[in-house]
This record gives C-alpha cells, structure tokens and sequence, in this order.
C-alpha cells in the first residue's frame, strides 16, 4: 500500500504484478467512467489509497472508503478522503442507504465468494442504488483459490480470492438479487453496473 513493487501470489505459484503505481496515481480515462456514474452518496469498498473516493470528495460527491488495512485507510485520509478501517463483511454505516457502491480494481474477489459479497454490497445499497463492479477480461468465467501479497523478502498469509469476468458476472449477480444494467469496456479493463432485479 505504500507504493513498493508487490505481486499477489496464487496458490498454485502463479505470480500477478499488482497495479501499485496506478493505485497511487490520479484517476485515470477508465477511472473516470466509474466515477461518472457516481451521482450520488458512494461507498468504495477495498478503497485502498483512496484514489476514487479522494476524487469524488474532489467533486462534491459524498463518498466513504473502507479498507481492512489500516495502512490503506491512512493513506487514503492523508489524499482528503473519508475512510474506515472496516471489514465490508461486519458493521458498516448507513446500510442500505447507499446511492452506489464501488468494486474497483478486482475487490469483487474480496473474501473469495463474489455470490457473498454481491449480496452484502446488496444489502449496502438504498432500494434505486448501484453496484458498480470492475471485472476481468471476458472469456476467463469465474475462479477462486488462496492467495497472498509478495513484497521483497516478506509476505502474507494466505487469503481467499476470486476473479470474476466481466462475461460470467449475470449468475452470480442474479444469485444475490442484482441484474446486470450495463457493461463497460475500455482501455484493456471492464465493469458493470448492477441493479436490483
């Protein structure tokens, strides 16, 4: 979270360099098509450095970042943001009155189980609200499996993860009570807007 070079290592060896840099960086063209959606009071979950939360403080957008590292959430108040060091599964404020929630950069594999997480943003959301999702490439359907950060000598434990693509997100969104509005490719990444069915 401070910036260092980071991999995220899958539990069959496979290394995936983290976009630190651009976490740390402004929003960038694909960024703003997320944050164009966000009209109203947001909540980004797995907000990290606070890019996007920053950013839609910025522009007069009521938004909270959540983050389960603590490091994360000082970095993000350091950028002007709002944040909480608070697990998305446990208490969060203003339940299910939130205008828009924000998966970005791939934290729709928090906790390994997009069904489960789908319905807690679900639950976040007030009954018009949406989901905005970032996903990966289509063609590369649905994949869970343990993980853990890599940085220089040290590392984490391992944690559950999912990837979810951006042409698999129906089923698991219709089994947490959302459809898929609309989905948004651009510059090599995708999302989709969520609503509730």
């Amino acid at each position: 979270m401070r910036g260092a070079r980071c991999v995220l290592e899958l539990a069959g060896g496979e290394l995936i360099d983290l976009p630190v840099a651009r976490w740390h960086a402004e929003p960038d063209g694909f960024d703003e098509l997320l944050l164009a959606r966000c009209t109203g009071h947001t909540l980004d979950v797995g907000c990290g450095p606070g890019r996007l939360t920053s950013a839609l403080a910025e522009r007069g957008v009521p938004a909270l970042g959540v983050d389960i590292s603590p490091v994360a959430v000082d970095l993000a108040r350091r950028r002007g943001a709002l944040a909480l060091c608070a697990d998305v599964f446990g208490r969060v404020p203003a339940e299910g009155r939130w205008r828009h929630v924000l998966l970005a950069d791939g934290n729709v594999g928090i906790g390994g189980d997009p069904v489960a997480l789908l319905h807690r943003v679900a639950a976040l959301l007030a009954p018009n609200g949406t989901a905005l999702v970032e996903l990966d490439r289509p063609g590369t359907g649905l994949r869970r499996g343990s993980a853990r950060l890599l940085r220089a000598d040290r590392s984490s434990a391992w944690f559950p993860w999912a990837w979810l693509a951006a042409d698999a997100v129906g089923v698991p969104a219709a089994a947490a009570g959302l459809r898929v509005r609309a989905t948004v490719g651009a510059a090599g990444r995708w999302f989709a807007e969520l609503v509730r069915r």
